[in-house]
């Protein structure tokens, strides 16, 4: 599932000193950054691509930091052409991706109720858009010139919220389609997929996903978040992996993902990453989700020989499956040779990739054993991992 964060507006009417609504500070943090707080667990950053103002480039690490996991676009001159922005860009850099959420960056306050009833509407009909609406309560009137001209039935009449869910390869197709006719003048990506003739289903909004659009609302916000107890503290998980292989004959290791040339390889069912088993030990231990051996048992023929990635992608799926944000990955390998040095940066690059995070925020050390014990002795290689994943308790707003 990807995400476009549509944040690319003036934000006139709220008509702050702060300058674009989206960069307003709410509570001490950001409006976007509590938006974008609220997909935590649910929509990786790598999949994540926020549609920016030309201008605010600088605004936007100051209100999220530097953390370029994020992909970042500048938007066009309507929130349709911002929209289509987005959707090119996670089209032409996420090719896995099957469905995507578009939101609104002013709507910070998204529940993972209301995500988790998206999520189920999208796999029960995934060849439609999904729309959270809500049922109108009020009475509503037919004003012309100031004076009553009727009053209008409410029966079967919604409020449309976001985030709204569509294919990505149908609904990037309909912005393309609309953008060549000149159509710039739907009010939602909803409308583009209805005016195609394709099917939208409902699912249940929520009424506290409201979108702060006047400086009343942000006032209301700011109470709101006052209001609330004193926030617990933030649920970050460490955990740790250890893992060793001994040598056999060859002509290179694989470590971190990556080949090195060596006068030995290392021995295992799998292609033997060390780094890579260590650092899925550590991701799974985050979520009590057993280790290594229980997802990929040596006992099982099809793991023989398999790249030791997929066993990392598969732990960082659990990990954002059970509500996790992977925040940093360390790797300490431990071994007389080969050198490492030269290769650290693609092995943090590997990382990054992988699991879907900045490269800083990946390490990768060697040292080692001072000729002692079996490393010592070059009979093999050991690593230590710790990974550090941040969890939203579920059902809580962002």
């Amino acid at each position: 599932m990807g995400l476009v964060i549509v944040a690319a507006g003036r934000g006139a009417r709220a008509g702050l000193d702060s300058g674009p609504k989206q960069y307003h500070r709410l509570a001490g943090r950001a409006l976007i950054a509590r938006t974008l707080d609220a997909f935590q667990g649910f929509v990786a950053p790598a999949e994540t691509c926020i549609v920016i103002h030309a201008d605010d480039d600088a605004l936007l690490a100051e209100a999220i930091g530097a953390d370029r996991a994020y992909r970042t676009v500048h938007g066009g001159a309507s929130r349709q052409a911002s929209v289509r922005a987005g959707l090119e860009a996670l089209a032409a850099t996420a090719p896995g991706i099957t469905h995507v959420m578009i939101h609104d960056a002013a709507r910070p306050f998204v529940s993972r109720a209301l995500l988790d009833g998206i999520h189920a509407a999208a796999t029960a009909h995934p060849q439609s858009g999904i729309l959270p609406v809500l049922p109108i309560a009020e009475t509503i009137k037919r004003v012309e010139n100031g004076a009553v001209g009727g009053t209008v039935p409410r029966d079967g009449l919604f409020t449309a919220q976001t985030p709204q869910t569509f294919p990505l390869a149908a609904i990037t197709d309909v912005h393309r389609r609309a953008a060549a006719e000149d159509r710039e003048d739907f009010t939602d990506d909803a409308a583009l997929f209805e005016w195609a003739g394709l099917p939208v289903m409902t699912t249940e909004g929520d009424k506290a996903n409201v979108k702060l659009t006047y400086a009343q609302d942000f006032h209301m916000a700011e109470q709101q978040l006052a209001g609330n107890a004193a926030p617990a503290l933030p649920d970050i998980r460490t955990g740790n992996g250890y893992d060793v292989h001994r040598f056999g004959p060859g002509d290179h290791v694989m470590l971190c993902g990556v080949a090195i040339p060596h006068t030995k390889t290392l021995s295992g069912h799998s292609d033997a990453d060390v780094g890579l088993h260590a650092l899925t030990d550590a991701l799974l231990a985050t979520c009590g989700a057993g280790d290594i051996g229980d997802h990929f048992p040596p006992s099982d023929p099809q793991w023989k020989g398999q790249a030791s990635a997929l066993f990392l992608k598969e732990a960082a799926r659990i990990v954002r499956e059970a509500g996790g944000t992977i925040l940093n990955a360390d790797v300490s390998l431990i071994a007389e040779a080969p050198k490492i040095a030269p290769h650290r940066l693609a092995m943090r690059e590997v990382l990054a990739r992988l699991l879907g995070i900045a490269i800083e925020r990946c390490s990768v050390k060697a040292t080692t054993n001072e000729q002692m014990g079996f490393v010592g002795r070059g009979e093999g290689i050991a690593a230590i991992a710790t990974a550090s994943v941040l969890y939203a308790p579920k059902g809580e707003t962002g």
